[in-house]
């Protein structure tokens, strides 16, 4: 396996994570904020939001160094 073809599964893997990642994630809209009012104060992230909140910023971080690293390294 040569160094290209590593990143590029890198690249797919940790694509296919972060749509995932984003999916799951809850939306802060409810059906009020259509309309326009939220009827929603700031709240912090905790628990299993909070991680998956993380994941997803580690996930498009490693996402964006493997391109810039494709990009970099000749084939």
């Amino acid at each position: 396996m040569s160094i290209n073809e590593i990143l590029q599964i890198v690249m797919i893997g940790s694509a296919v994570l972060l749509v995932i990642a984003i999916i799951l994630q809850q939306r802060g809209a409810t059906l009020g904020a259509g309309f326009g009012s939220s009827g929603e104060l700031y709240t912090t992230r905790r628990g299993v939001d909070k991680n998956l909140f993380e994941a997803t910023i580690v996930l498009a971080v490693i996402f964006v160094v493997s391109i810039l690293a494709g990009l970099l390294i000749p084939a």
